[in-house]
């Protein structure tokens, strides 16, 4: 297990974003291996992702390129990824310094942040931030195709966006160490 974790169901969210409710279903593979052949199929009808390592184990931020690249060769271009250095916590025995995982995040073109699942520290402010990056990209899509149907003579009389299939949520814990 590379324990570079990808983002099963564990929970749905409803968030307000720009006044409006938006809600999100939250994956989590773990970066388990025995998923790997399911992720695929996520990849497909993700809109982002959250690529989550360890700041105490340097394996889990090497294994970020990997998971990126996979992302980006079976996800829809406009994906949102955010990066996510967790366990801030335990700064004591850090081996990936945050300047590195901001130098990754700007050379990739990423939103970065760092967290402590166990303090809840900046977790919902991931989240949120996240969210708030895939309603633009998802606006901006959607008003690119207003404006395209406009010019092709076609109006839209509203527009509904289906993020993903609707599953049933179930509970996981989370971030154990």
């Amino acid at each position: 297990m590379d324990e570079c974790r990808f983002v099963v169901l564990v929970a749905e969210s409803r968030e307000k974003i720009d006044g409006k409710t938006v809600k999100a279903q939250i994956w989590d593979t773990a970066g388990q291996e025995r998923y790997r052949a399911i992720t695929s199929a996520y990849y497909r009808g993700a809109v982002g992702a959250l690529l989550v390592y360890d700041i105490t184990k340097k394996q889990t931020f090497d294994n970020v390129q990997r998971w990126l690249r996979e992302l980006r060769d079976h996800a829809d271009a406009n994906i949102v990824v955010m990066l996510v250095g967790n366990k801030s916590d335990l700064n004591h025995l850090r081996s990936v310094p945050e300047e590195d995982g901001q130098a990754f995040c700007e050379k990739e073109g990423l939103s970065f942040l760092e967290t402590s699942a166990l303090e809840a520290v900046n977790v919902e402010k991931a989240f949120h931030t996240i969210l708030s990056e895939i309603h633009q990209t998802v606006s901006k899509k959607a008003l690119a195709a207003q404006e395209s149907a406009s010019a092709n003579g076609r109006s839209m009389q509203g527009t509904t966006i289906n993020v993903a299939e609707s599953s049933t949520a179930t509970k996981g814990s989370c971030c154990s160490s």
